[in-house]
Formats: structure tokens, sequence, C-alpha cells
């Protein structure tokens, strides 16, 4: 039995999570006395590290007025999640939770993440929604350079020591699909996320979870 590892995207992809990221951007940009960018520029950074995001949302500012904006940001989005909780904060997409407990139950697949999420985020998230256990890797914006770079899904190769050919990426971005075409991963693109669907360009494109094992096999030649 050939290992095969998933990598999940989080924010547009297993989670919806613009409302407080776009909440607290406002507040950021607000504090610092800067323009606050339209919606639509705020939900395009979403998946980047945010000092890259920042400085292409700012590109006029210097850069410890970016500095000053992460900053902010943080702290506004870690208050709205302290008050909603990040279930709320940060909710599931429809299925999900069923779809993460079908590909967890597989002998033959491994589960992980690789997100511009810092690593506190992160573990606020999987305690908020109960998915400990789930994910064997999880690559997080502290410890690499922001997507597109492929340094987080060398990272889950090196970790779980499934080869580049039998791993693939599921994302929203264009981030997330060039990412994984620089690690030689091959992509599953959703359409419910933050990125017009025509951008994406991926190997493979959901219609909803329930197509992903179609998908995975579809990628592997083995059955669904």
């Amino acid at each position: 039995m050939t290992l095969r590892l998933v990598i999940f995207d989080v924010d547009g992809t297993l989670v919806d999570s613009q409302g407080d990221i776009v909440a607290s951007m406002h507040h950021a940009f607000g504090e610092v006395g800067a323009p606050v960018p339209e919606r639509a520029a705020i939900v395009g950074i979403i998946g980047l590290s945010l000092d890259v995001a920042m400085a292409r949302l700012a590109p006029d500012l210097k850069a410890r007025d970016h500095g000053a904006l992460v900053e902010a940001y943080k702290r506004s989005y870690m208050s709205l999640r302290a008050q909603a909780g990040a279930a709320q904060s940060s909710p599931l997409f429809p299925g999900t939770r069923e779809m993460l407990a079908e590909l967890s139950a597989r002998d033959d697949l491994l589960l992980g993440v690789a997100t511009g999420k810092s690593q506190r985020g992160l573990d606020k998230l999987i305690e908020g929604h109960g998915l400990h256990g789930l994910f064997v890797t999880r690559q997080v914006a502290d410890h690499h350079p922001s997507k597109p770079h492929p340094a987080m899904l060398h990272a889950a190769l090196d970790e779980t020591g499934v080869a580049a050919r039998d791993a693939v990426m599921i994302g929203d971005t264009t981030y997330d699909m060039d990412m994984a075409r620089a690690a030689g991963i091959a992509t599953i693109g959703v359409p419910w996320g933050y990125h017009p669907v025509d951008d994406l360009k991926p190997d493979h494109l959901l219609k909803d979870w329930a197509d992903l094992n179609t998908c995975l096999g579809r990628q592997w030649g083995v059955p669904a």
C-alpha cells in the first residue's frame, strides 16, 4: 500500500474566516492612520503571510509602518476571536468536518495543512473545532517564507516521508496552486474560496467536498 498525503490550505478552504480578517484589516489601517484598502484587495491577500500581505496592501508605506499594521491586525483578530470563539469566528465550510473524518479513517492517507496562519492561530482553530489529531503535519507562517514559496510543502513531505508524486495540495487561491506547482505536487482547487476559480487552473477542481474522493482516485489512478 502506498501512503499518500493530502495537504489543505485553511482560510478559504476549510474555514470561512474572511469576516474577521476584513474587520481586523480595517481596524489595523485605522489605527495606523492609513487609507483602508477595498474589501476585494483585502480578500485577495488572504493566504499570504501578514508581512507580505501588508506590503502588498500598502506599498507606499515604510517597513516600520507595515510592522505596525501587522501588530494592530493581530491584536484585533485575537480580540474578535476571543469574543466569538474560534469556531464561530472561522466556521467550517459545509461538509468539511465529515470530509475530514472520512479521509482520516483511511489507512492509505495522511492529512496535513499548509497555511499563512501563525502557529497560535492554527492551534486555536484546531482547538475550537475539535480537530485534534487529524493533521500529522502542520506548516505555518511562523517557520517559512510566505506562499507561494514551496518551503511549507517541502517540510510537509520531509516530515511525513511521502514523495511529491504521492501528495496533493487543496486550496482556494493562486498562492496555493503556485506553491504546489513549485514543489512538484498535484493541485486540487475549491470553488468556494477567495480567488476567482478561473485564476486557479488546478489539476482538478472540486464541485463540493463530496467530489474529493473521486478527484483523489483520478489523480492517483486508484478506486475512490
